[in-house]
């Protein structure tokens, strides 16, 4: 398989320690460099860097799209590693044997400059590198998924309940008829039997039922009006409930981009394409420009041919200068205020906890009711991260008498001018 297809939707700003971490052929022991830090602080820090650029490509212990990582200390000098993760275009156009023979080996990949890091980042970096645990990832995630549940009901009595009250009361209804005609039975043929009545008596006793004047009777109108009344009540509170609810909505888009292949199969990070989702309101839709990040070295094909359909139509967006009209599938009502950044970046929610399984998602639907009550159920479940926060030492010295941990409702989460403004 050529490295254009094997690259295919994988996100170029996360591929810049491609070419860094290249492995010798051959198996061999190795020592880390001594000034890389062993600190847990240290690998924590450089866990974050890894997940948010390099995760996509690599793993620490086995070949993804790019090769193992750990050990880099052993094959390349720290400095060198160093100016090549800064700038790696930089030390390729310098002449470096090493970085050209490496750029040739991947394709000539173009990685962006990463001068954004720091010197500590970047130990930091190696540390989790050399260091981090070899659990697998994929496990974590997964259990990191599990863990968010789904944070309780949609909000007011769940349609399905009232269906099941329902037909429960009408199966009540025909058990007490056919339990009444047993015993009518049962009565009738004792009564038939018995030598102390007389023969008019006997008569009424025996007499067939006329089912016409039932139908007709004020009691069976009585109580087939109040089925049919109940059901048209529990039809009307149905779609009063669902008023402005779209859970399970899936609108076909203008190109069919498959989250399960991206975030899923190569893991790219939400955060790639949907840039707002730690520092604003709005998690954004992306641009053709995002897309194209990766679409113009995966499938760098001189004319378009050879390039799918629905790639070119982003080529066409970018080559048109218009807009990917993109139809927004999670929608909130004008009236209710949501901060992505609060609830991301401070809260530490995951994705997953709102939007569900987005990585399984060939086609993107609306997973959570997202109703008022959804979000109230949440508030009220939801512990608060308060360790390594100074914003909360007092919050968590004044509820350290209360049994319960501390959660959302705890610091007004509860509050009608959170959201309502």
């Amino acid at each position: 398989m050529s490295i254009k297809r094997s690259l295919k939707g994988v996100s170029i700003r996360q591929y810049h320690l491609l070419v860094l971490f290249f492995l010798f052929l051959g198996a061999q022991a190795y020592a880390v460099d001594p000034e890389v830090p062993e600190s847990e602080d240290a690998i924590s820090a450089g866990e974050s860097i890894f997940n948010a650029n390099c995760k996509t490509c690599h793993r620490l212990d086995q070949k993804l799209i790019g090769p193992a990582l750990r050990g880099v200390t052993d094959r390349r000098e720290l400095d060198w590693t160093k100016k090549f993760i800064l700038n790696s275009q930089a030390v390729i156009q310098s002449g470096d044997a090493t970085a050209v023979a490496l750029y040739k080996e991947y394709n000539n990949t173009v990685m962006p400059a990463m001068d954004f890091l720091s010197d500590g980042d970047l130990m930091n970096l190696l540390a989790y590198i050399e260091y981090g645990d070899k659990a697998d990832p994929e496990a974590e995630a997964s259990a990191g998924g599990s863990a968010t549940g789904e944070g309780g009901s949609g909000g007011g009595i769940p349609s399905e309940y009232l269906t099941i009250i329902l037909v429960v009361l009408v199966i009540v209804l025909i058990l007490v008829l056919v339990v009444l005609g047993l015993i009518v039975s049962v009565l009738t043929k004792y009564m038939n039997n018995s030598d102390k009545l007389d023969e008019e008596d006997k008569e009424f006793i025996n007499q067939k039922t006329d089912y016409l004047g039932i139908l007709k009777s004020d009691g069976f109108i009585l109580i087939v009006t109040t089925i049919v009344l109940a059901f048209v009540v529990k039809t009307a509170i149905d779609g009063l409930y669902t008023v402005g609810i779209q859970q399970g909505y899936a609108p076909a888009q203008p190109i069919a981009y498959s989250h399960e292949l991206h975030a899923g199969q190569y893991e790219i990070e939400c955060q790639y394409c949907h840039t707002g989702v730690e520092i604003g309101k709005s998690a954004n839709i992306p641009s053709a420009n995002i897309c194209m990040n990766c679409h113009m070295h995966i499938q760098n094909v001189e004319g378009k041919e050879g390039i799918s359909p629905e790639i070119a139509k982003i080529y066409d967006a970018v080559d048109n200068n218009q807009p990917i009209e993109w139809v927004r599938v999670h929608n909130l009502p004008d009236l209710a205020y949501f901060n992505h950044s609060q609830h991301v970046a401070v809260g530490g929610v995951e994705c997953q906890t709102c939007h569900g399984p987005i990585e399984e998602m060939e086609v993107v639907y609306q997973h959570s009711a997202l109703t008022m009550g959804w979000c109230i159920d949440c508030h009220r479940n939801t512990e608060v991260t308060t360790q390594g926060n100074e914003y909360y030492d007092k919050l968590v010295q004044l509820h350290s008498e209360s049994k319960d941990a501390l959660k959302v409702k705890d610091i007004g989460g509860l509050e009608c001018a959170k959201c309502h403004y």
